[in-house]
C-alpha cells in the first residue's frame, strides 16, 4: 500500500452540511476500494492566490490516505465531475507527519506577534 496526501478545495459558498457531505462522499470511496484514511483535516475557508472560477476563497479538506493507485484514480474521476470542487491535488509521500497541525486555530497568536 502507498501513502498519499490528498487535498480538495471546495467552493467558498458551500454550506457546512454540504462540506460534511463532500468529506463523507470521498471517505466512502476510499473505504469502498479497501483504502484506509489515516487522518482527515478540515482546514477551513482560506484565501486563494488567484481567482479560480470566479472564487476568491476556498474550503480546504485534507486527507492522509493509505491505499493503492486505483483508489486515487477513482477519487480523481469523481472529483472531475463534482461542481462543488474547484481544485484537487494528490501527492505520494514516504511517511505521514501526523503530529503537526499546520492550519489549526490557536489562541496563542499574541505570542507569535511579539
Amino acid at each position: 500500500m502507498n501513502l498519499y496526501e490528498h487535498t480538495i478545495v471546495a467552493r467558498q459558498d458551500v454550506s457546512p452540511t454540504q462540506l460534511k457531505q463532500i468529506e463523507e462522499k470521498y471517505s466512502k470511496i476510499v473505504e469502498k476500494f479497501d483504502g484506509d484514511i489515516v487522518k482527515l483535516e478540515n482546514w477551513g475557508l482560506m484565501n486563494l492566490s488567484y481567482l479560480i472560477k470566479k472564487n476568491k476563497k476556498g474550503n480546504y479538506i485534507h486527507f492522509k490516505i493509505k491505499a493503492d493507485g486505483k483508489i486515487i484514480a477513482e477519487l480523481e474521476k469523481n472529483e472531475k465531475i463534482d461542481k462543488n470542487l474547484l481544485r484537487y491535488l494528490t501527492v505520494k509521500v514516504k511517511a505521514f507527519d501526523l503530529d503537526t497541525e499546520y492550519f489549526k486555530k490557536s489562541e496563542d497568536k499574541e505570542s507569535f506577534i511579539k
